[in-house]
């Protein structure tokens, strides 16, 4: 089998890219080639999204899929794909979707038939969810917010300055989508087949102290999976949500591509 060349790493909400800028220039220095595409419209940098974020309130969840899965089909072979957040479950749809030689879900939102709802997460997502008329805006976080869903564990300095460097807009009407597809007839944007025995291998990474994606998301998400393919878990203790930029990163960063590696599909 012919080793996976390219990694493929997929953003949450409330960030873009850059989010993955250290786990780039990392795995780039390992000799691999490192892919991390922005949502539809996300083409820009941080604050051009931040000044203009009507773009953010009209991306969908199928517009976002389709574009990752064209650069995929453009690859010489299928790539490692890692997802943190939105992103793990965008991984997850990647992967049931046939692309992929392994995958990486990092405190990944759930994917459609998962009802676990920590409170936690409920206070993380109330900025968006305490109003319907969210479902049409691009909703930002304060400071605050921020720092209670992201960078809980972090010191109040580098707090404010991941926010000043990553924060963007989120989609209510994504969010607000996932809260409703558990409640709506037939499959909805974030649907898996937790019985396709054809999915590549899985690995979800948890921070045991992410308040937004808590670790009994990740854990009920994967015991949902019922195929004949690799699915585990491992978490990582004192980690926040924004687990990507903790320190530490580069130890879970190297787990993640070496499970990656030993277990990828030909």
């Amino acid at each position: 089998m012919t080793a996976p060349d390219t990694i493929v790493l997929v953003h949450g909400f409330w960030v873009t890219p850059r989010s993955w800028e250290h786990w780039i220039t990392h795995y780039e220095a390992k000799g691999y080639r490192v892919i991390a595409p922005g949502y539809p419209g996300f083409e820009v940098e941080v604050e051009a999204l931040r000044a203009d974020p009507r773009i953010i309130a009209d991306v969908t969840v199928p517009a976002i899929i389709s574009k990752i899965e064209e650069i995929i089909r453009g690859l010489d072979r299928p790539p490692i794909i890692m997802g943190h957040s939105a992103g793990g479950a965008f991984t997850q749809i990647l992967l049931d979707h046939g692309f992929g030689a392994a995958g990486v879900a990092l405190n990944s939102a759930p994917t459609e038939g998962v009802r676990v709802v920590p409170l936690s997460q409920v206070k993380s997502t109330f900025p968006v969810l305490k109003s319907p008329a969210n479902r049409h805006k691009a909703v930002g976080l304060s400071l605050q917010e921020w720092t209670y869903a992201f960078t809980n564990t972090f010191t109040e300095d580098e707090s404010r300055a991941l926010y000043e460097r990553y924060h963007i807009p989120a989609s209510g009407g994504i969010l607000w989508g996932g809260v409703l597809a558990n409640f709506q007839p037939g499959h909805q944007d974030t649907w898996v087949d937790y019985h396709n025995d054809n999915r590549a291998p899985l690995l979800f990474v948890s921070g045991s102290e992410d308040h937004i994606m808590p670790p009994a998301i990740q854990e009920s998400n994967a015991k949902h999976y019922k195929s004949n393919t690799i699915t585990e878990r491992r978490e990582y203790e004192g980690y926040a949500h924004l687990l990507p930029a903790q320190k530490g990163w580069e130890d879970i960063a190297d787990y993640a591509l070496d499970w990656a590696v030993r277990h990828a599909r030909s």
